[in-house]
């Protein structure tokens, strides 16, 4: 089979430079490449016109763009599309692998547009309510992989924030999600403020610290429930990093200027929608920065648990808000095409 080329999608501007230079051409080739797959978005080499035509040619032997159209794509009665991407998956001889696939979701709302972009292919946290995580862990995304989410999206140009709460727990694909928050942030890149990316994270050592230290952008924890067994058993990661300890970690920080923390709460009927539940988010959050949302609950197959009613979810918002938690409720968007939360899979796609 065909040797693979490299992706330039998903390369920093040090990388291009001493890609450059390892092509035998100037450096500031790579600042020119920078420009033309960022600022310009294109699909193939030949469009980097200020770059001469044999140094093209050279690149085009080892080099792609990296961008892949989605293969798929479908459309709610609410504005919502969902796109299925194929992503780069590699043999260990280096060649072309069976190609896999991740779903990205794709949300107007007036001015605003926000595109839910997945960092991996299902799953490794196993959350009870989630489709993915049903679907079992099939691998990492490159920095390519998850930006072509958003260069290859139809309505790009459009975009106003990014949200990483598709398929994957971006905490567990660090290196892939910070090279591409990066490069949507940097001068040389899309040159995005941080404020308008958000990451989510169900809580996982060492990676989140990381995150806080070395990232801007905003950041979304999944709770679910603030009584640690409770949350172990709707979580698993919780056994591996207590949302205790999460939110120790996070009073570290400071969430009161640029950055933004919010809290991700799943209502379940009988289950965590109670006063005590209620009472235990308040104290939990006491003196902290933050935000919570309130996502209903939709169904998936073989999953005991069930949504609750507007008049459930306005009480718990109403107890929150009244004792000093600045709660909202999550507009429930794409449900008819499978793509609100929780529902993204691609175990049966491809």
């Amino acid at each position: 089979m065909n040797q693979q080329k490299i992706p330039l999608l998903g390369m920093t501007l040090d990388e291009l430079q001493l890609t450059a230079r390892e092509m035998g051409m100037p450096a500031f080739t790579g600042k020119q490449m920078a420009a033309w797959l960022y600022s310009h978005a294109v699909e193939s080499i030949d469009e980097m016109t200020n770059i001469s035509k044999a140094n093209r040619e050279k690149l085009k032997e080892r080099y792609c763009i990296g961008r892949m159209p989605h293969t798929h794509s479908q459309h709610s009665t609410d504005g919502t599309v969902k796109y299925l991407f194929p992503v780069r998956t590699t043999a260990t001889d280096g060649t072309d692998a069976p190609t896999k696939h991740v779903e990205t979701v794709y949300i107007p709302d007036g001015e605003r547009a926000t595109l839910c972009v997945s960092c991996q292919v299902g799953c490794k946290m196993n959350c009870l309510f989630c489709q993915t995580g049903k679907q079992g862990f099939e691998g990492n995304l490159t920095a390519a992989d998850i930006l072509n989410q958003i260069f290859a999206l139809p309505e790009k140009d459009s975009l106003t924030n990014i949200v990483f709460m598709g398929q994957g727990e971006p905490m567990d694909n660090l290196d892939s999600v910070m090279r591409a928050t990066e490069i949507l942030t940097a001068p040389w890149g899309l040159a995005w403020s941080p404020k308008r990316i958000t990451v989510s994270s169900v809580g996982i050592k060492k990676k989140l610290k990381r995150f806080l230290d070395e990232s801007r952008c905003h950041v979304a924890i999944s709770l679910h429930s603030p009584l640690p067994e409770q949350r172990a058993e709707l979580m698993p990661a919780e056994r591996g990093m207590g949302i205790e300890e999460v939110v120790e970690l996070l009073r570290q920080y400071d969430f009161s200027q640029q950055r933004r923390l919010s809290f991700e709460y799943i209502v379940f009927r009988g289950v965590n929608d109670s006063v005590r539940h209620a009472k235990a988010i308040v104290a939990l959050l006491k003196g902290l920065q933050c935000r919570v949302n309130l996502i209903r609950f939709h169904q998936i197959p073989d999953v005991p648990l069930q949504g609750v009613d507007e008049a459930a979810m306005l009480r718990f918002r109403d107890f929150l808000t009244q004792h000093g938690v600045f709660t909202t409720i999550r507009a429930s968007r794409g449900q008819d095409i499978y793509a609100a939360c929780g529902l993204l899979s691609t175990k049966k796609k491809g």
